[in-house]
């Protein structure tokens, strides 16, 4: 079995090689697409009551579902010709192929960090996800990262400011 703590940091890794390939202008796309899945979540929750009233597993995958689909559709790469002509987009050197790579390990913690939350927040509800064991070292580190997922954070006020924010470097990095 594989601690959560350890596939976590898997995903950052992972995520920042893609960074590295994509390149950061792109990858700024990403880190707002998290960060407005964050907020959907927390305004649907906020002021649609029948979702406050569902199943922990039922707003599980409804959470999920709308994280999946903001990254699904951040990775979708601008396809106008004159994004793509723009020296924003270029890799060649050797300073865009780190900052991608910073990047996408932020998007890394973004994605993954938040449907760990969510995952916490349903109670791990499948048999082949357990919740981590207090009693080891594996456990306590893993029980130490849950306080610094992304949804513990960005909460009201500091998910308007976050939305604002990758509203503005979006508008910055595509205009």
């Amino acid at each position: 079995m594989i601690s959560l703590s350890v596939l976590f940091w898997m995903y950052v890794i992972l995520f920042a090689m893609i960074g590295a390939m994509r390149g950061w202008a792109k990858e700024i796309l990403v880190t707002s697409s998290a960060i407005v899945a964050i907020f959907l979540v927390t305004i649907l929750e906020t002021f649609l009551p029948f979702l406050r009233n569902l199943t922990p597993e039922s707003a599980f995958w409804v959470q999920m579902v709308i994280l999946i689909l903001m990254v699904f559709f951040g990775y979708q790469s601008p396809k106008i010709q004159h994004n793509i002509d723009n020296r924003k987009f270029a890799r060649d050197r050797f300073e865009d192929f780190l900052l991608g790579c910073f990047i996408g390990g932020v998007n890394g913690y973004m994605i993954f960090g938040t449907a760990w939350y969510y995952l916490m927040e349903a109670g791990y509800p499948f048999d082949w996800i357990s919740a981590p064991d207090a009693l080891t070292e594996a456990g306590q580190n893993a029980m130490g990262m849950l306080e610094i997922l992304p949804p513990v954070w960005l909460q009201p006020p500091l998910i308007y400011i976050a939305v604002a924010l990758a509203f503005v470097f979006v508008l910055v990095v595509f205009i």
